[in-house]
Protein backbone atom coordinates (compact mmCIF):
# COMPACT_ATOMS: atom_id res chain seq x y z
CA UNK A 1 0.00 0.00 0.00
CA UNK A 2 2.59 2.33 1.38
CA UNK A 3 4.49 1.81 -2.37
CA UNK A 4 1.46 2.37 -4.43
CA UNK A 5 0.85 5.53 -2.43
CA UNK A 6 4.43 7.08 -2.89
CA UNK A 7 3.92 5.70 -7.21
CA UNK A 8 0.91 8.39 -7.13
CA UNK A 9 3.34 11.38 -6.39
CA UNK A 10 6.20 9.99 -8.01
CA UNK A 11 6.26 11.69 -12.09
CA UNK A 12 5.74 8.73 -14.54
CA UNK A 13 9.12 9.65 -16.32
CA UNK A 14 11.11 9.77 -13.04
CA UNK A 15 9.74 6.45 -12.03
CA UNK A 16 10.61 4.87 -15.91
CA UNK A 17 14.27 5.93 -15.45
CA UNK A 18 14.26 4.46 -11.89
CA UNK A 19 13.38 1.02 -12.99
CA UNK A 20 15.45 1.67 -16.37
CA UNK A 21 18.55 2.39 -14.02
CA UNK A 22 18.34 -1.08 -11.59
CA UNK A 23 19.05 -3.23 -14.48
CA UNK A 24 21.58 -1.51 -16.08
CA UNK A 25 23.18 -1.23 -12.82
CA UNK A 26 22.86 -4.92 -12.22
CA UNK A 27 24.25 -5.65 -16.21
CA UNK A 28 26.94 -3.58 -15.39
CA UNK A 29 27.63 -4.88 -11.74
CA UNK A 30 27.39 -8.42 -13.36
CA UNK A 31 29.69 -7.98 -16.05
CA UNK A 32 26.75 -7.87 -18.64
CA UNK A 33 26.39 -11.79 -18.49
CA UNK A 34 23.15 -12.55 -21.42
CA UNK A 35 26.26 -11.87 -23.59
CA UNK A 36 27.92 -14.66 -22.84
CA UNK A 37 24.70 -16.95 -23.04
CA UNK A 38 21.85 -17.53 -25.04
CA UNK A 39 18.92 -16.38 -23.57
CA UNK A 40 15.33 -17.17 -24.36
CA UNK A 41 12.17 -15.15 -23.46
CA UNK A 42 8.84 -16.47 -23.74
CA UNK A 43 5.97 -14.44 -23.50
CA UNK A 44 2.21 -14.07 -23.88
CA UNK A 45 -1.04 -14.28 -21.60
CA UNK A 46 -1.07 -17.86 -20.94
CA UNK A 47 1.69 -21.57 -21.12
CA UNK A 48 4.16 -19.64 -20.49
CA UNK A 49 5.98 -21.57 -17.36
CA UNK A 50 4.99 -25.03 -19.35
CA UNK A 51 6.98 -23.79 -22.45
CA UNK A 52 9.83 -22.79 -20.54
CA UNK A 53 9.69 -25.97 -19.05
CA UNK A 54 9.50 -27.94 -22.27
CA UNK A 55 12.24 -26.14 -24.24
CA UNK A 56 14.72 -26.59 -21.14
CA UNK A 57 14.00 -30.03 -21.16
CA UNK A 58 14.31 -30.21 -25.20
CA UNK A 59 18.07 -28.67 -24.27
CA UNK A 60 19.14 -30.75 -21.62
CA UNK A 61 17.80 -33.67 -23.86
CA UNK A 62 20.28 -32.41 -26.87
CA UNK A 63 22.99 -32.49 -24.56
CA UNK A 64 22.80 -28.73 -23.83
CA UNK A 65 23.95 -27.21 -20.14
CA UNK A 66 20.99 -24.70 -19.25
CA UNK A 67 19.29 -22.62 -17.16
CA UNK A 68 15.70 -21.70 -16.48
CA UNK A 69 13.25 -19.76 -14.83
CA UNK A 70 9.82 -19.31 -13.95
CA UNK A 71 6.54 -18.36 -11.98
CA UNK A 72 7.06 -21.62 -10.80
CA UNK A 73 10.94 -22.46 -9.97
CA UNK A 74 14.47 -21.42 -10.95
CA UNK A 75 16.88 -24.16 -12.27
CA UNK A 76 20.73 -23.82 -13.31
CA UNK A 77 22.06 -26.81 -14.74
CA UNK A 78 21.12 -29.47 -12.24
CA UNK A 79 20.25 -27.18 -9.17
CA UNK A 80 16.76 -26.22 -9.01
CA UNK A 81 14.42 -24.14 -5.88
CA UNK A 82 11.32 -23.05 -5.67
CA UNK A 83 10.09 -19.35 -6.82
CA UNK A 84 8.96 -18.27 -3.52
CA UNK A 85 8.94 -14.49 -4.88
CA UNK A 86 5.25 -14.55 -5.74
CA UNK A 87 7.01 -12.53 -8.51
CA UNK A 88 6.93 -14.49 -12.46
CA UNK A 89 10.25 -12.12 -13.30
CA UNK A 90 12.27 -11.32 -10.81
CA UNK A 91 13.48 -7.17 -10.51
CA UNK A 92 16.28 -5.52 -8.42
CA UNK A 93 19.01 -6.82 -10.54
CA UNK A 94 18.39 -10.28 -9.19
CA UNK A 95 17.67 -11.31 -12.98
CA UNK A 96 21.02 -9.96 -13.92
CA UNK A 97 22.61 -11.85 -10.94
CA UNK A 98 20.58 -15.36 -12.30
CA UNK A 99 22.10 -14.98 -15.54
CA UNK A 100 25.58 -14.00 -13.95
CA UNK A 101 25.06 -17.79 -12.06
CA UNK A 102 24.09 -19.40 -15.10
CA UNK A 103 26.98 -18.20 -17.25
CA UNK A 104 29.48 -19.18 -14.16
CA UNK A 105 27.71 -22.42 -13.89
CA UNK A 106 29.08 -23.17 -17.05
CA UNK A 107 25.36 -23.06 -18.76
CA UNK A 108 25.14 -22.46 -22.60
CA UNK A 109 21.30 -21.40 -22.53
CA UNK A 110 19.08 -19.38 -20.25
CA UNK A 111 15.28 -19.82 -20.55
CA UNK A 112 13.50 -16.82 -19.18
CA UNK A 113 9.49 -16.08 -18.02
CA UNK A 114 9.22 -12.82 -19.20
CA UNK A 115 5.76 -10.86 -18.38
CA UNK A 116 3.82 -7.33 -18.97
CA UNK A 117 4.63 -6.34 -15.53
CA UNK A 118 8.30 -7.15 -16.49
CA UNK A 119 8.47 -5.24 -19.38
CA UNK A 120 6.58 -2.57 -17.89
CA UNK A 121 9.55 -2.06 -15.56
CA UNK A 122 12.34 -2.53 -17.96
CA UNK A 123 13.52 -5.90 -16.22
CA UNK A 124 13.93 -7.30 -19.63
CA UNK A 125 16.39 -4.29 -20.44
CA UNK A 126 19.73 -4.87 -21.14
CA UNK A 127 19.18 -8.24 -21.58
CA UNK A 128 20.76 -9.72 -25.11
CA UNK A 129 17.95 -12.09 -26.06
CA UNK A 130 18.18 -14.38 -28.78
CA UNK A 131 15.32 -16.08 -29.60
CA UNK A 132 11.52 -14.82 -28.38
CA UNK A 133 8.44 -16.74 -28.20
CA UNK A 134 5.05 -16.18 -28.36
CA UNK A 135 2.22 -18.59 -26.95
CA UNK A 136 -0.90 -16.68 -26.87
CA UNK A 137 -3.15 -13.29 -26.22
CA UNK A 138 -6.15 -12.48 -24.24
CA UNK A 139 -7.41 -9.88 -21.94
CA UNK A 140 -5.46 -9.59 -18.69
CA UNK A 141 -3.96 -6.93 -16.38
CA UNK A 142 -5.95 -4.34 -18.13
CA UNK A 143 -6.18 -2.34 -15.34
CA UNK A 144 -2.33 -1.90 -15.13
CA UNK A 145 -1.90 -1.22 -18.56
CA UNK A 146 -4.68 1.23 -19.13
CA UNK A 147 -5.98 -1.41 -22.66
CA UNK A 148 -5.70 -4.73 -24.34
CA UNK A 149 -4.07 -2.67 -27.09
CA UNK A 150 -1.31 -1.23 -24.49
CA UNK A 151 -0.77 -4.79 -22.90
CA UNK A 152 -0.10 -6.16 -26.36
CA UNK A 153 2.34 -3.17 -26.96
CA UNK A 154 4.28 -4.48 -23.73
CA UNK A 155 4.46 -8.11 -24.58
CA UNK A 156 5.50 -6.89 -28.11
CA UNK A 157 8.83 -4.78 -26.66
CA UNK A 158 9.94 -8.37 -26.29
CA UNK A 159 10.17 -9.08 -30.23
CA UNK A 160 11.03 -5.01 -30.48
CA UNK A 161 14.43 -5.84 -28.53
CA UNK A 162 15.01 -9.20 -29.98
CA UNK A 163 16.50 -9.16 -33.22
CA UNK A 164 17.39 -12.72 -34.41
CA UNK A 165 14.84 -15.64 -33.86
CA UNK A 166 11.26 -14.92 -33.33
CA UNK A 167 8.72 -17.93 -32.84
CA UNK A 168 4.73 -17.44 -32.82
CA UNK A 169 2.05 -19.01 -32.59
CA UNK A 170 0.55 -18.33 -35.95
CA UNK A 171 -3.15 -19.84 -34.75
CA UNK A 172 -3.47 -16.39 -32.06
CA UNK A 173 -5.44 -13.97 -33.21
CA UNK A 174 -2.43 -11.32 -32.59
CA UNK A 175 -0.21 -13.55 -34.36
CA UNK A 176 0.25 -10.90 -37.29
CA UNK A 177 1.14 -8.15 -34.62
CA UNK A 178 4.34 -9.88 -33.28
CA UNK A 179 5.18 -10.86 -37.32
CA UNK A 180 5.41 -7.48 -38.22
CA UNK A 181 8.64 -7.27 -35.66
CA UNK A 182 11.93 -7.87 -37.81
CA UNK A 183 14.07 -10.31 -36.89
CA UNK A 184 16.46 -12.94 -38.90
CA UNK A 185 14.02 -15.84 -38.58
CA UNK A 186 10.88 -16.43 -37.52
CA UNK A 187 9.25 -19.65 -37.09
CA UNK A 188 5.50 -20.35 -37.03
CA UNK A 189 3.35 -22.89 -35.34
CA UNK A 190 -0.41 -24.32 -35.24
CA UNK A 191 -2.40 -27.11 -35.53
CA UNK A 192 -2.55 -28.00 -39.15
CA UNK A 193 -4.42 -31.77 -38.35
CA UNK A 194 -7.34 -32.48 -40.06
CA UNK A 195 -8.91 -33.19 -36.31
CA UNK A 196 -8.51 -29.43 -35.93
CA UNK A 197 -10.60 -26.64 -37.28
CA UNK A 198 -7.45 -24.83 -38.32
CA UNK A 199 -7.77 -21.82 -40.38
CA UNK A 200 -5.74 -22.24 -44.21
CA UNK A 201 -2.35 -21.75 -44.39
CA UNK A 202 -0.08 -21.43 -47.43
CA UNK A 203 0.64 -25.19 -45.98
CA UNK A 204 0.58 -27.76 -43.13
CA UNK A 205 3.40 -29.71 -43.91
CA UNK A 206 6.89 -28.10 -43.32
CA UNK A 207 8.46 -26.21 -46.67
CA UNK A 208 11.59 -24.67 -45.28
CA UNK A 209 11.83 -21.43 -45.45
CA UNK A 210 8.53 -19.23 -46.02
CA UNK A 211 9.36 -15.67 -47.76
CA UNK A 212 12.96 -16.49 -46.99
CA UNK A 213 13.01 -15.73 -43.12
CA UNK A 214 9.61 -17.80 -41.80
CA UNK A 215 9.84 -22.13 -41.20
CA UNK A 216 6.72 -23.00 -40.41
CA UNK A 217 5.69 -26.18 -39.05
CA UNK A 218 2.47 -27.90 -38.09
CA UNK A 219 1.33 -31.14 -36.05
CA UNK A 220 1.42 -32.63 -39.01
CA UNK A 221 5.26 -32.68 -38.91
CA UNK A 222 5.44 -34.52 -35.91
CA UNK A 223 2.47 -36.88 -35.88
CA UNK A 224 2.03 -38.79 -33.50
CA UNK A 225 3.02 -36.69 -30.87
CA UNK A 226 2.29 -38.37 -27.90
CA UNK A 227 1.60 -36.34 -24.76
CA UNK A 228 1.41 -36.83 -21.13
CA UNK A 229 0.26 -33.73 -20.69
CA UNK A 230 -3.28 -33.15 -20.76
CA UNK A 231 -5.42 -30.37 -22.94
CA UNK A 232 -5.11 -29.21 -26.49
CA UNK A 233 -3.26 -26.41 -25.19
CA UNK A 234 -0.07 -28.40 -24.00
CA UNK A 235 -0.14 -29.28 -28.05
CA UNK A 236 0.09 -25.73 -28.79
CA UNK A 237 2.88 -24.96 -25.73
CA UNK A 238 4.75 -28.69 -27.31
CA UNK A 239 5.06 -27.04 -30.45
CA UNK A 240 6.30 -23.36 -29.11
CA UNK A 241 9.01 -25.22 -27.43
CA UNK A 242 9.88 -27.53 -30.64
CA UNK A 243 10.11 -24.71 -32.88
CA UNK A 244 12.47 -23.10 -30.34
CA UNK A 245 14.68 -26.75 -30.49
CA UNK A 246 14.51 -26.66 -34.10
CA UNK A 247 15.67 -22.82 -34.38
CA UNK A 248 18.71 -23.96 -32.39
CA UNK A 249 19.30 -26.64 -35.07
CA UNK A 250 18.51 -29.91 -32.65
CA UNK A 251 17.01 -32.36 -34.84
CA UNK A 252 12.94 -33.33 -34.21
CA UNK A 253 13.03 -36.49 -32.96
CA UNK A 254 15.38 -34.88 -30.17
CA UNK A 255 12.84 -31.92 -29.55
CA UNK A 256 9.49 -34.58 -29.44
CA UNK A 257 11.66 -37.23 -27.77
CA UNK A 258 11.94 -34.36 -24.74
CA UNK A 259 8.28 -33.26 -24.61
CA UNK A 260 6.80 -36.66 -24.46
CA UNK A 261 9.34 -37.89 -21.42
CA UNK A 262 7.15 -35.07 -19.20
CA UNK A 263 4.56 -36.40 -17.39
CA UNK A 264 3.36 -33.37 -15.31
CA UNK A 265 3.94 -29.83 -15.18
CA UNK A 266 3.43 -28.26 -11.44
CA UNK A 267 -0.08 -26.56 -10.68
CA UNK A 268 -0.21 -26.70 -14.23
CA UNK A 269 -3.21 -29.42 -14.78
CA UNK A 270 -1.64 -31.32 -12.38
CA UNK A 271 -3.57 -35.08 -11.69
CA UNK A 272 -2.81 -35.15 -7.61
CA UNK A 273 -5.85 -37.71 -6.96
CA UNK A 274 -6.66 -40.27 -9.45
CA UNK A 275 -8.89 -42.95 -7.71
CA UNK A 276 -11.59 -42.79 -6.55
CA UNK A 277 -12.17 -39.74 -8.42
CA UNK A 278 -9.75 -37.35 -9.98
CA UNK A 279 -8.73 -33.80 -8.80
CA UNK A 280 -6.77 -31.23 -10.81
CA UNK A 281 -4.54 -28.49 -9.65
CA UNK A 282 -4.59 -25.78 -12.36
CA UNK A 283 -3.05 -21.90 -12.34
CA UNK A 284 -5.97 -20.87 -14.36
CA UNK A 285 -6.46 -17.14 -13.30
CA UNK A 286 -7.68 -15.97 -17.04
CA UNK A 287 -11.01 -16.53 -18.97
CA UNK A 288 -9.07 -17.95 -21.52
CA UNK A 289 -7.35 -20.24 -19.54
CA UNK A 290 -10.50 -21.23 -17.31
CA UNK A 291 -12.52 -22.20 -20.05
CA UNK A 292 -9.70 -24.41 -21.50
CA UNK A 293 -8.91 -25.99 -18.60
CA UNK A 294 -12.99 -26.78 -17.84
CA UNK A 295 -13.34 -28.16 -21.95
CA UNK A 296 -10.30 -30.60 -21.18
CA UNK A 297 -12.00 -32.10 -18.48
CA UNK A 298 -15.67 -32.52 -19.80
CA UNK A 299 -14.31 -34.64 -23.17
CA UNK A 300 -16.33 -37.50 -22.54
CA UNK A 301 -15.45 -39.53 -19.81
CA UNK A 302 -16.82 -43.25 -21.46
CA UNK A 303 -16.15 -45.56 -18.36
CA UNK A 304 -18.11 -43.34 -16.46
CA UNK A 305 -22.61 -42.23 -16.86
CA UNK A 306 -22.63 -38.87 -15.62
CA UNK A 307 -19.77 -37.45 -14.20
CA UNK A 308 -19.83 -34.39 -12.43
CA UNK A 309 -17.09 -31.26 -12.79
CA UNK A 310 -16.67 -30.03 -8.93
CA UNK A 311 -14.88 -26.51 -9.47
CA UNK A 312 -12.93 -24.49 -6.34
CA UNK A 313 -12.87 -21.07 -7.88
CA UNK A 314 -11.16 -17.83 -6.73
CA UNK A 315 -10.18 -14.54 -8.28
CA UNK A 316 -6.34 -13.94 -8.03
CA UNK A 317 -5.01 -10.80 -7.02
CA UNK A 318 -6.97 -8.86 -4.38
CA UNK A 319 -6.87 -4.76 -6.33
CA UNK A 320 -6.49 -5.77 -9.93
CA UNK A 321 -8.03 -6.94 -12.61
CA UNK A 322 -11.62 -6.79 -11.18
CA UNK A 323 -13.56 -6.81 -14.27
CA UNK A 324 -12.70 -10.64 -14.69
CA UNK A 325 -14.35 -11.69 -11.59
CA UNK A 326 -17.56 -11.85 -13.09
CA UNK A 327 -16.55 -13.36 -16.14
CA UNK A 328 -14.75 -16.40 -14.05
CA UNK A 329 -17.69 -17.45 -12.37
CA UNK A 330 -20.08 -16.86 -15.67
CA UNK A 331 -17.78 -19.40 -17.34
CA UNK A 332 -17.52 -21.73 -14.01
CA UNK A 333 -21.56 -21.88 -14.29
CA UNK A 334 -21.90 -22.65 -17.98
CA UNK A 335 -19.29 -25.72 -17.43
CA UNK A 336 -19.44 -26.46 -13.78
CA UNK A 337 -21.98 -29.05 -11.82
CA UNK A 338 -21.11 -27.82 -8.54
CA UNK A 339 -19.39 -24.38 -8.20
CA UNK A 340 -17.14 -23.32 -4.62
CA UNK A 341 -15.78 -19.77 -4.21
CA UNK A 342 -12.69 -18.97 -1.94
CA UNK A 343 -10.05 -16.72 -0.95
CA UNK A 344 -7.16 -17.15 -3.13
CA UNK A 345 -5.02 -13.61 -2.98
CA UNK A 346 -6.73 -10.85 -1.21
CA UNK A 347 -3.95 -8.78 -0.45
CA UNK A 348 -5.63 -5.89 0.78
CA UNK A 349 -9.20 -5.89 -0.43
CA UNK A 350 -11.56 -7.54 1.46
CA UNK A 351 -11.93 -11.24 0.86
CA UNK A 352 -15.91 -11.37 1.07
CA UNK A 353 -16.10 -8.57 -1.70
CA UNK A 354 -14.03 -10.49 -4.14
CA UNK A 355 -16.00 -13.38 -3.75
CA UNK A 356 -19.03 -11.30 -4.28
CA UNK A 357 -17.76 -9.79 -7.57
CA UNK A 358 -17.28 -13.56 -9.00
CA UNK A 359 -20.75 -14.51 -7.95
CA UNK A 360 -22.19 -12.08 -9.77
CA UNK A 361 -21.52 -14.26 -12.51
CA UNK A 362 -22.37 -17.54 -10.52
CA UNK A 363 -25.11 -16.59 -8.48
CA UNK A 364 -25.97 -20.32 -7.23
CA UNK A 365 -22.24 -20.45 -6.25
CA UNK A 366 -21.37 -21.79 -2.74
CA UNK A 367 -19.13 -19.58 -0.97
CA UNK A 368 -16.52 -21.03 1.55
CA UNK A 369 -13.98 -18.35 2.63
CA UNK A 370 -11.40 -20.86 4.06
CA UNK A 371 -9.68 -21.98 1.24
CA UNK A 372 -8.67 -25.49 2.55
CA UNK A 373 -12.00 -26.05 3.81
CA UNK A 374 -13.55 -25.50 0.37
CA UNK A 375 -11.03 -27.75 -0.78
CA UNK A 376 -12.15 -30.40 1.55
CA UNK A 377 -15.70 -29.44 0.92
CA UNK A 378 -15.45 -30.20 -3.06
CA UNK A 379 -13.64 -33.70 -2.39
CA UNK A 380 -16.28 -34.72 -0.37
CA UNK A 381 -19.11 -33.71 -2.64
CA UNK A 382 -17.31 -36.25 -4.98
CA UNK A 383 -18.37 -39.44 -6.31
CA UNK A 384 -16.48 -42.10 -8.12
CA UNK A 385 -15.47 -41.40 -11.80
CA UNK A 386 -16.12 -37.24 -11.02
CA UNK A 387 -13.36 -34.68 -11.16
CA UNK A 388 -12.65 -32.00 -8.61
CA UNK A 389 -11.07 -28.95 -10.47
CA UNK A 390 -8.97 -26.05 -7.88
CA UNK A 391 -7.97 -23.65 -9.91
CA UNK A 392 -6.07 -19.99 -9.27
CA UNK A 393 -2.70 -20.74 -7.85
CA UNK A 394 -1.51 -23.87 -8.95
CA UNK A 395 1.82 -24.28 -7.51
CA UNK A 396 2.21 -21.39 -5.83
CA UNK A 397 3.36 -21.60 -2.26
CA UNK A 398 1.97 -18.80 -0.87
CA UNK A 399 -0.94 -16.59 -0.18
CA UNK A 400 -1.22 -12.91 0.49
CA UNK A 401 -3.49 -11.28 2.51
CA UNK A 402 -3.63 -8.43 4.34
CA UNK A 403 -0.88 -5.74 5.25
CA UNK A 404 2.03 -7.53 2.81
CA UNK A 405 1.95 -10.76 4.75
CA UNK A 406 2.28 -14.10 2.88
CA UNK A 407 0.93 -17.64 4.32
CA UNK A 408 2.61 -20.65 3.32
CA UNK A 409 0.30 -22.55 1.08
CA UNK A 410 -0.45 -25.45 -0.96
CA UNK A 411 -3.17 -26.18 -3.30
CA UNK A 412 -2.09 -30.04 -2.77
CA UNK A 413 -3.30 -31.07 0.32
CA UNK A 414 -3.05 -34.73 -0.65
Amino acid sequence: MVKDIIKKFIPVFLLDWYYLSLPFLGAIFYRFPSKKIKVIGVTGTNGKSTVVSMIAEILKEAGFKTASLSSIKFKIADKEWVNTLKMTMPGRMKLQKFLRQAVDAGCEFAVLEVTSEGIKQHRHSFIDFDTAVFTNLSKEHIERHGSFEKYREAKGKLFRACKNIHIINRDDENAEYFLQFPAKKKYGFDLCDDLYEARPHTSCMRPGLIQGLTQHIGIKDIQPLNLKLLGDFNIYNALAAISVGLSQGIDLEICKRAVEKIENIPGRMELVIKEPFKVFVDYAHTPAALRKVYETLLKPRPQTPNPKLICVLGAAGGGRDKWKRPELGKIAAQYCDQIILTNEDPYDESPEKILEDVARGAPDAQKILDRREAIKTALGLANPGDAVIITGKGSEPWMCVKGGKKIPWSDNLT
